[in-house]
């Protein structure tokens, strides 16, 4: 019969070998050994508890017996006063032959084991080297349930699991890391098709040079920064810029508008959430919180950020950690907010629209950006910027803006400001038959223009498309690449015009 057992324990060994190389799952892990070591030891529960070093707590990853007792899967254990406590402590095995006996045990622990009719138990612990993963606890309703031969056996099985914890862990890491490469490419992909986008912020008058020094400040810090503006003035380009200039650069830029989201799915866009979390949760997915990791989160129109998720950016913001939707995991993630807004939270708050203790977190370095209307000596730079984007990408030879067309658009309020301006110059160019850009006339509202007393005169609007023209030209005013052609006019035309505005050449080396 010894011999039996022996046969028995070494059958044990070599199938719970075998299933271990296979094992991806904690579960599988304690079925293959519930169903391994059965027949050749008596124990009536089988747990496998980790240890999270960082955080000194522990959670109970997988159980097999009779019930659950009453301990949830995956959430963290206070590690004080239990089994597993002690042998981290002491490095070496626990056995307790009487329960009934035992005094370091907490209270609550004592209960459980009382409640379940256990009578004795041994923790072996799970580690490798200075490293240590957890225990594996057997228990039984037998007193001195294990002959030293059944704790040799257990030991074995101990450091067996040990390699099955941490390939299971490497395999953990690699999904993870996995779903998180396919949802950046989903992400990025989006971003890729999206129509708002530029390639650099396009000005040189004070209000935006004001703009683009802050940015040169801000980016450089870690520190959260709000940007305030009217609708198409280009907050997500000023965000991109501050990424691109901020050590996280190499890091993703993950953006989120807050007002395109149902508030429903908010939530879940941010922390992710676990496969079955909710009604059509059919796959686990990652948020943007996590995407964000050593990179940049932008959030766009925060000020429709409803009032019960608030308080969980906040506390993202203060500590970095969550967990996913259905999920009890603890994740970090270390990333810099960048937030926009259309809106006066601070008029919001006031109106308990928006919390006071997130809008002073977020307005840590505030930069406001100015209207169109406020900055319209970039109009015309602007206004070259786009036609050639778009006449290059239609294939449309286009070289020379009118001077009443340039006025025209010098002196209109953009009340969609950038955005506007981008699409009426669109459809321009796509109207425009020949070299000479037309505006069509129902391009610009005439209920929206510049009011009396804040109209750029015509000769100042002139002076500046001129000078912009003679800029581009190198200060060449006549041939085919002259401002003259640019202009659409004569080129004894442009030299009146410029006599008349006081414009002198400022190269006459070339000019012709």
């Amino acid at each position: 019969m010894p011999a039996d057992l022996s046969t028995l324990k070494y059958r044990a060994l070599l199938e719970t070998s075998e299933a271990f190389i296979a094992c991806r799952d904690y579960d599988t892990l304690l079925r293959t050994l519930w169903a391994s070591l059965q027949p050749v030891m008596r124990f009536d529960y089988l747990l496998l508890v980790r240890y999270d070093q960082r955080k000194g707590t522990g959670w109970l990853e997988a159980i097999a017996g009779g019930d659950d007792l009453g301990l949830p899967l995956g959430a963290d254990l206070p590690l004080e006063g239990t089994p597993t406590e002690i042998l981290l402590a002491s490095g070496e095995p626990l056995y307790v032959p009487d329960l009934r006996n035992e005094t370091r045990f907490r209270p609550d622990v004592m209960e459980r084991i009382a409640r379940h009719g256990l009578l004795s138990g041994y923790w072996a612990p799970l580690s490798r080297g200075e490293k240590h993963l957890g225990s594996l606890g057997f228990s039984s309703r037998s007193l001195d349930a294990y002959t030293p031969e059944d704790r040799e056996l257990m030991d074995h099985i101990a450091r067996q699991v040990t390699i099955a914890v941490i390939n299971a862990l490497a395999f953990q890491e690699i999904r993870e890391l996995r779903r998180k490469i396919e949802d950046e490419k989903v992400y990025l992909e989006e971003e890729i098709r999206a129509e708002y986008r530029f390639d650099e912020i396009v000005g040189s008058g004070p209000a935006i040079r004001e703009v683009l020094q802050q940015i040169q400040t801000a980016a450089p810090t870690d520190s959260t920064v709000l940007i305030q503006g009217e609708t198409g003035t280009g907050k997500e380009l000023v965000a991109r810029a501050i990424h691109q200039l901020s050590r996280r650069n190499h890091g993703t830029f993950i953006k989120l508008n807050c007002s395109a989201i149902p508030a429903a799915l908010l939530e879940s866009e941010l922390l992710g959430h676990e496969k079955g979390a909710f009604t059509g949760a059919l796959a686990a997915r990652i948020g943007r919180f996590e995407l964000a990791h050593r990179g940049t989160l932008f959030m766009d129109e925060i000020g429709e950020l409803p009032l019960e998720l608030q308080p969980k950016l906040l506390r993202v913001l203060q500590d970095g950690r969550f967990e996913r939707l259905g999920g009890s995991r603890t994740i970090e993630s270390d990333f810099r907010l960048v937030a926009a807004t259309n809106q006066d939270l601070k008029a919001m708050v006031a109106e308990q629209r928006f919390r006071a203790d997130l809008y002073y977190r977020i307005n840590v370095f505030p930069i406001t950006i100015p209207p169109l209307r406020e900055r319209r000596e970039d109009i015309p730079t602007l206004v070259r910027y786009f036609v050639q984007e778009f006449s290059t990408r239609m294939r449309k030879p286009i070289e020379s803006i009118p001077v009443e067309a340039m006025t025209a658009l010098v002196n209109y309020t953009w009340p969609g400001n950038i955005r506007e301006l981008r699409n009426v110059l669109e459809r321009s160019v796509i109207v425009t038959q020949g070299k000479r850009l037309r505006i069509p006339k129902d391009a610009l509202d005439e209920s929206a223009q510049t009011p009396d007393g804040s109209v750029v005169p015509m000769a100042e609007a002139e002076r500046r498309h001129i000078v912009e023209a003679l800029t581009a030209s190198k200060w060449i005013v006549g041939g085919p690449k002259g401002a003259a052609a640019m202009l659409g006019l004569k080129r004894s035309t442009l030299q009146s015009k410029m006599e008349k505005l006081g414009i002198k050449v400022q190269r006459q080396i070339g000019a012709r």
